[in-house]
């Protein structure tokens, strides 16, 4: 499968070149909560969530993997209510979804782009960063997606295994998290008031990726896998023939 097949050479790909690589303190050295492979009754991969969540800044879950048939994301969301959606390592709430729109077109847009797709109203912002080149975390330096605008407004594209989480029980110890964020400057799950809260992103920040750096990325990929390729074919010649 071609997606499945991108999503492994990125993964190769980021573990060779150190400008991919995460920072250490990646989600404060934590690993996404246990509950994230079975979010909202679905079969979630736990070891992607741990990969492109905590260990990655560049590549994503594949695209569609929002409708595969054992995630079937939308298939299990309430479409009468706005649901809250939480870090996956932290449990800090993220976006609000669908707001000031429908969920039709909320989860139409979601399907087109291949991820859950949050347009600014919908972002928790105290709780999200926008990187210049458009790269998304949260506080909690868990890895999210990126800032790709359409129709002249920031278009948040996330990775569902890194907003599949819950809110923390007083007793985690993920709650070490927390304690060293600036208390005054985000807001914790019990402390959001869905009716009440108003998001601040700006409508179009201006930050937003760089596709060409994508693509040539890309093809950096499959050039090392080449190579690599062709040594090892010629060092078989070379040891068949001696």
């Amino acid at each position: 499968m071609k997606t499945t097949s991108f999503f492994t050479a990125a993964i190769l790909f980021s573990s060779l070149s150190p400008a991919l690589a995460a920072s250490d303190d990646q989600c404060f050295d934590f690993t996404p909560m246990s509950s994230v492979s079975t979010y909202l009754g679905a079969t979630l991969d736990y070891s992607v969530a741990d990969r492109i969540c905590c260990h990655n800044h560049k590549f994503a879950e594949y695209k569609g993997y929002l409708a595969a048939p054992e995630v079937d994301f939308f298939g299990r969301l309430d479409q009468s209510v706005e649901t809250v959606f939480y870090d996956s390592v932290c449990g800090l709430p993220l976006f609000i979804a669908p707001r000031n729109r429908t969920f039709d077109e909320f989860k139409t847009e979601s399907l087109k782009h291949g991820w859950p797709s949050f347009r600014p109203e919908e972002m928790i912002s105290e709780n999200v960063i926008i990187h210049n080149d458009g790269r998304m975390e949260s506080v909690c330096k868990t890895h999210l997606g990126h800032n790709l605008p359409s129709g002249g407004v920031d278009r948040y594209c996330i990775d569902l295994v890194c907003m599949a989480g819950e809110p923390l029980s007083p007793n985690d110890e993920r709650n070490q998290i927390i304690q060293n964020l600036q208390q005054d400057q985000i807001i914790i799950a019990t402390e959001l008031n869905t009716t009440t809260y108003t998001s601040s992103a700006e409508q179009y920040s201006g930050k937003t990726g760089n596709a060409t750096a994508i693509i040539i990325s890309v093809a950096v990929v499959g050039l090392l896998l080449a190579m690599i390729a062709f040594v090892c074919y010629d060092r078989r010649k070379v040891d068949s023939r001696g």
